[in-house]
C-alpha cells in the first residue's frame, strides 16, 4: 500500500475549489443557509483520528520496546500487542479520510471564495464566509489528522540494516 501523495490532495482541493466556485457562482441565491455547523462532522472526525492516532502510536512504541527486551515503568500497564488487522484497517481510515478532507477543503474553499469578497455587501454571505471559514479550517483538520495517522501506521525501518535479498 502506497502513501497518499500531497500533490494529490492539493491538485484535488484545487479542482473541486474552482467547480465548487462555479456552482456558488451560478446557484448562489437559491442555496440553503450555510449554518456554522455543518463542518462539525469533519472536526469530531479529525479529532478521533488524532487521538487514535496518538493512542496507536503510544501502543506501538510500548510493543517495540517489549520486542526490545526493556521493561516497561514501574506503574504502567502490560503491553497489549496492536493486531496487524487493526492497524491496516486504520491506515485505509486514514487514506480514505485524507481525500475527504481535501474534498472538503476544495468545496469550502470554492464557496469561500464566492461569499468572501461579498460579506460587506450581502448580509447573509456574511454568515457563509464564517461557515466556510469553519469549514475550511475541520478540512484541513481531517487532512492533518488522517496524514499523522497514516505515518503512525507505516512500519519502521530495521535497525540493524536491510534483511538478506532486499535491496536498499
Amino acid at each position: 500500500m502506497t502513501p497518499v501523495r500531497r500533490r494529490d490532495l492539493a491538485v484535488l482541493a484545487l479542482g473541486l475549489a474552482v467547480a465548487s466556485w462555479l456552482l456558488v457562482r451560478a446557484w448562489y441565491g437559491s442555496l440553503p443557509a450555510l449554518d456554522w455547523w455543518l463542518p462539525a462532522p469533519l472536526a469530531v472526525l479529525a479529532i478521533a483520528e488524532a487521538l487514535g492516532a496518538r493512542t496507536l502510536r503510544t501502543r506501538l512504541a510500548a510493543e517495540r520496546d517489549a520486542r526490545a527486551g526493556r521493561a516497561p515503568r514501574p506503574g504502567e500497564p502490560a503491553v497489549r500487542r496492536v493486531e496487524p488487522l487493526l492497524v491496516a484497517r486504520l491506515v485505509v481510515l486514514a487514506q480514505a479520510s485524507a481525500y475527504v478532507g481535501a474534498v472538503f477543503t476544495g468545496v469550502w474553499g470554492g464557496v469561500l471564495a464566492h461569499v468572501g469578497p461579498a460579506a460587506d455587501r450581502v448580509q447573509a454571505a456574511g454568515g457563509d464566509t464564517v461557515t466556510a471559514a469553519i469549514g475550511i479550517g475541520c478540512s484541513l483538520g481531517l487532512v492533518a489528522a488522517a496524514l499523522w495517522l497514516e505515518s503512525v501506521c507505516r512500519i519502521p525501518p530495521e535497525e540493524t540494516g536491510p534483511s538478506e535479498g532486499v535491496s536498499a
